[in-house]
């Protein structure tokens, strides 16, 4: 799967280290099979059942906590749909480190630097609980934290892999549906917490930026 203009450029932007703005590896893998995820991949989220993208932009709930909203996008080419891999604060974990089942990740949001996030408020559809976007750069809670679950026997993330993304808090696995949006263009749907598992809160790491694994 080839690396478009788009990716390129978010590599770019991504150059510096998250842990201390030093340069990152001037290497960019192209999105294809078996590709291992990495802190600090630049990756789109698919959605197993419907083939959305996990989706997100500066439009805030009309309900619920009011926050960024969160949908699942139909179209693959939208920018919006960009997030970055970031591990949990006060970890030893650094740019370029595998992944592995049962880790507890964050997703921040490239274009709006803001959180995948998740509460007890209602998602609007469904009333099930609403995952938004908050927070900042610097500003993150336990709000923003989600283990991840490889479904079978792998142990560590990689881009053709079945994976569940449970939210710590609320214990509340990523879910989507083909419920839409009445009132938000391009057909979006519904992206919620549910707390059973379920086939519809399965996801899979499509396009992206994948960075090499580090050298210990």
């Amino acid at each position: 799967m080839a690396i478009g203009f788009f990716s390129l450029a978010v590599f770019l932007f991504l150059g510096m280290d998250f842990e201390n703005g030093s340069p990152a590896p001037a290497y960019a893998a192209p999105a294809s099979e078996g590709v291992e995820i990495t802190y600090g991949s630049v990756l789109k989220l698919m959605h197993e059942k419907t083939r959305f993208r996990l989706h997100s932009h500066d439009v805030p709930y009309g309900s619920g906590s009011g926050q960024q909203s969160v949908t699942g996008f139909p179209v693959v080419d939208d920018s919006n749909s960009y997030w970055i891999v970031r591990p949990q604060p006060g970890t030893s974990a650094k740019q370029g480190d595998p992944i592995t089942s049962g880790t507890i990740i964050r997703l921040q949001h490239m274009r709006t630097r803001k959180w995948l996030h998740s509460h007890l408020h209602a998602s609007p559809i469904s009333g099930n609980l609403e995952v938004s976007c908050f927070g900042g750069e610097t500003d993150s809670d336990t709000g923003d934290y989600w283990r991840l679950l490889i479904e079978g026997s792998g142990k560590t993330w990689r881009q053709d892999q079945r994976v569940r993304l449970q939210h710590v808090d609320t214990s509340g696995y990523l879910h989507s549906h083909d419920k839409k949006y009445q009132r938000i263009a391009g057909g979006q749907q519904e992206v919620c917490g549910v707390r059973e598992k379920r086939p519809d809160n399965i996801w899979l790491a499509a396009e992206g930026v994948y960075l090499p694994v580090s050298d210990k």
